[in-house]
């Protein structure tokens, strides 16, 4: 149960409320700091999962927490964001991206009650998809640093790029589910 694999992904969890610390800091480093927190957690997303198939480590504990963690993560890491830059430039793309989680997530969670989980497994998309969420969110941290305000205009336009893949991915996980969806309607 505690292999190298499920301790990264607890690692993760973890780091969610240093993250949250570290970015109210007011100092100059907090930015780079944060970035380097988030960006850490957002490779062992990556390199956990890895090591689960590479080591024959795979467990029902590190299948449930590391999308719970990596969910856990990233709305944490919108919401301060949105918090420090409270515009709907940058609402538009969090609420569609936490909306998504949620909805994909309960739709995970229904399809495995009824035996079709695999309809909706976890897709190609779905990781490019978090490739460009980690990718936006360590630029949007970085929004007062030495790299100047153009590194957070780059942040906001991978966020929305993020958003779109989002919603694509999204649609791809419901049309999957739809016939499993439409045959229970008929059924009640």
């Amino acid at each position: 149960m505690w292999n190298l694999p499920n301790i990264l992904t607890m690692l993760r969890i973890v780091l969610i409320p240093v993250f949250v610390v570290v970015f109210y800091i007011d100092s100059p480093w907090a930015p780079y700091g944060a970035a380097a927190i988030f960006g850490a957690a957002a490779l062992t997303d990556w390199l956990d999962g890895y090591l689960a198939r590479k080591l024959d480590q795979t467990s029902p504990l590190g299948a449930f927490l590391d999308p719970v963690a990596d969910k856990l993560m990233v709305a944490v890491a919108l919401v301060v964001l949105l918090q420090a830059d409270p515009r709907v430039l940058l609402a538009l793309p969090v609420m569609v991206i936490i909306g998504r989680e949620i909805t994909v997530s309960a739709l995970r969670e229904w399809m495995a009650e009824i035996g079709a989980r695999a309809a909706v497994a976890v897709s190609n998309l779905g990781k490019i998809k978090t490739t460009a969420q980690m990718i936006s969110i360590v630029l949007l941290i970085l929004k007062n640093s030495i790299f100047g305000p153009w590194i957070y205009d780059i942040g906001i336009a991978l966020v929305y790029v993020a958003a779109t893949l989002t919603l694509w991915s999204m649609l791809v996980y419901l049309i999957a589910a739809w016939p499993s969806l439409s045959s229970e309607a008929k059924k009640n």
